[in-house]
């Protein structure tokens, strides 16, 4: 059965430290973690709460950004 992600990237949940280090952003380019919570809290990224606590599955993320996180290029 084929999977949507690459190869590289696990499908394992990890917490909002490891959806940074996991490796689906540009090397020294990674979104700050304010910047991962206001994506959450906007809905822009997928993400899984269980009670208080919130993990990100990065396989899911990664193919979510390339599908419909798109930033308008400025003028």
């Amino acid at each position: 059965m084929e999977t949507l992600a690459s190869p590289c990237i696990e499908s394992q949940l990890t917490d909002i430290v490891g959806l940074r280090l996991s490796g689906i952003f540009p090397k020294n380019k990674e979104p700050s973690i304010r910047t991962l919570r206001e994506w959450t809290k906007l809905r822009r990224i997928p993400h899984h709460r269980l009670g208080h606590f919130v993990y990100y599955d990065p396989a899911e993320v990664a193919v979510h950004i390339r599908i419909k996180l798109k930033v308008p290029a400025r003028g």
